[in-house]
């Protein structure tokens, strides 16, 4: 019990100390899209903007990945279906293809959608990391309609859970205490890669996830 106190304690210092930071950084997305390596498409948690993902976004393309930003999520409070339809948006104007999604929480919901759907074969495969596959029973106990959607009886947490085909190409990686989603990440038929440690947010700078990463984009 304490262990898990403090891991929540440390993951809501991440996660202010990230959106404060992102509140006054000026750094032009673009400057992410240079690189020779796999192609990849960052897809921000709820509430997020792509800045709260930064350090990853930073280290990816230190290894070579042009990483692109949808600008059109801004802090992503649109229904899971509008998300992905203007992910899907941004592969086809920007002509994208043989991508690799990388998504915090939310984000890995409307990845999904996109896997399925008319992008599907612009989508390499995706990492999700933290992603409530199942939903949250949390979810059902929040005032906001934006929170709400992550219930487990909501129509298009049951609507993915039927998609199965794109299961395989998908990576899920989750710490073994996820204060936000009791139920856990598990995707079934996914690789799911469980991390000895507790968050919802800090995990996105576990060395583990860019190692995932870099099997992916072999």
């Amino acid at each position: 019990m304490l262990r898990n106190a403090g891991w929540w304690l440390a993951d809501y210092v991440y996660a202010g100390w990230w959106q404060l930071r992102a509140m006054f950084d000026r750094t032009d997305p673009a400057s992410f899209t240079s690189g020779e390596a796999a192609r990849i498409v960052v897809l921000p948690g709820v509430y997020e903007t792509w800045k709260f993902m930064q350090p990853l976004v930073t280290a990816m393309h230190e290894r070579g990945h042009p990483v692109h930003i949808v600008d059109t999520l801004h802090r992503n409070r649109r229904p899971v279906a509008e998300m992905a339809r203007s992910v899907a948006d941004f592969l086809d104007a920007h002509d994208l293809s043989d991508v690799i999604l990388v998504a915090h929480s939310k984000g890995g919901l409307a990845g999904k959608i996109v896997m399925t759907g008319p992008a599907a074969g612009r989508v390499r495969a995706m990492l999700a990391v933290a992603t409530p596959f199942g939903g949250s029973r949390y979810a059902r106990l929040m005032l906001s309609r934006t929170l709400r959607e992550f219930s487990p009886e909501d129509p298009s947490i049951l609507s993915l859970a039927r998609q199965l085909t794109v299961n395989d190409r998908i990576v899920s990686v989750f710490a073994a205490f996820d204060p936000h989603i009791p139920e856990g990440s598990e995707l079934a038929g996914a690789k799911n890669v469980r991390l000895d440690t507790g968050g919802h947010f800090r995990i996105l700078a576990d060395p583990r996830v860019l190692a995932e990463l870099a099997v992916l984009a072999e």
